[in-house]
């Protein structure tokens, strides 16, 4: 039987091709020339704006960490028409540490895959003492450093040029939720969520890479796959590769699952289960694994699955744990986990799940 190739830690990209996936922005001499406070007027650097709009087309998401006046500032962005672009601005008086961090939870993105752009030297030093993982950046040469490969990801999909959009609906949504007297249940109840499961397609295929690159807590194995591996096991019939979509009526969060198993007997084995960190927070995690479950069941078999240990996917092992698996086999940090699936969990009651 066809196993597939896959690639554990080496697909050819340049070492931290993409990694960067928000880029946080000083204010005074770095977006704009002078100090807003003492100044009165302040140029914004068209140099900067063409950069930010360059790295949005690219999925790349960008906010503001910035001790200033709130207001002010953010009147000045409004009047350049440049509030859109900055999710989670952290405009304060706090350090700039503190303002990075923040923006990261919000996203839910980890710190290794933040830049903070700043022109004060002390600055720099502070985020990097603090948050050692952030890539810090002097608005000197800006542009050079920009088009690094930690800026540059293998793809751009139509979904990366819709990311910015999907966030705002996040930040919409999140709002309400804050305001919502109800329990949280009663609250996804209101989102009119539709969960969406479907076999890969080609089109399918770079946004999927794309997942395996960028998921992290959710992320079984943390093992990534090329387009081409992608291609190979979709067609493969040996092998069944499922992409989840996720919409409400705030907008769609875009595709954010994929699965990789390979049908056999007595067991089928799930060699990837992974979801976005975006719907962490919309009950949805287990619809995708217990469809595989329901699969492997008509088939008359027991269901297999990988986990490998990578220091930022516990919540994955819990997912399994709460499905119902139990450790069959250990080693180091890889186990195989397997479930008899004599209780698979149906969707949840907020949730329209529609399989093509």
């Amino acid at each position: 039987m066809n196993a597939g190739r896959t690639v554990p830690n080496d697909t050819g990209i340049e070492p931290g091709r993409g990694r960067i996936k928000c880029v946080v922005w000083d204010l005074d001499n770095t977006l704009w020339d002078g100090v807003l406070l003492e100044d009165g007027g302040v140029t914004v650097r068209p140099e900067v704006v063409a950069e930010i709009r360059r790295l949005d087309e690219l999925g790349i998401l960008h906010s503001i960490a910035s001790r200033n006046d709130h207001d002010a500032a953010m009147r000045r962005l409004e009047e350049e028409n440049l509030t859109e672009y900055f999710l989670y601005p952290q405009i304060n008086w706090n350090p700039k540490s503190g303002s990075v961090e923040q923006i990261a939870k919000s996203i839910n993105i980890g710190l290794d895959a933040v830049a903070f752009v700043d022109d004060q030297p002390f600055e720099r030093a502070e985020v990097e003492h603090n948050l050692p993982a952030v890539l810090t950046v002097d608005v000197d040469g800006l542009a050079g450093t920009l088009r690094t490969p930690e800026f540059r990801p293998k793809f751009v999909t139509d979904e990366s040029r819709k990311r910015r959009e999907m966030y705002r609906s996040a930040v919409d949504r999140d709002r309400v939720e804050e305001e919502y007297t109800g329990t949280s249940e009663e609250f996804l109840a209101t989102l009119g969520m539709r969960f969406t499961i479907s076999e890969a397609q080609r089109e399918d295929l770079q946004r999927a890479e794309e997942l395996t690159v960028r998921t992290n807590q959710l992320n079984s194995t943390g093992r990534t796959y090329s387009y081409d591996e992608l291609d190979h096991l979709r067609q493969d019939p040996d092998h069944l590769l499922l992409v989840a979509e996720l919409t409400d009526r705030y907008g769609s969060y875009g595709k954010i699952g994929l699965a990789l198993v390979e049908r056999a007997r007595p067991a089928w084995h799930l060699h990837m289960m992974l979801m976005s960190c975006r719907v962490m927070a919309r009950g949805v995690g287990t619809v995708l694994l217990n469809h595989v479950m329901s699969l492997a069941k008509e088939d008359g078999a027991v269901l297999r699955a990988d986990f490998v240990e990578t220091g930022r996917n516990r919540v994955m092992y819990v997912t399994y744990a709460f499905a119902g698996f139990h450790e069959a086999e250990r080693d180091g940090n890889r186990v195989l986990l397997q479930s008899d699936l004599e209780r698979i969990q149906p969707p949840p009651g907020y949730l329209t799940v529609t399989v093509r």
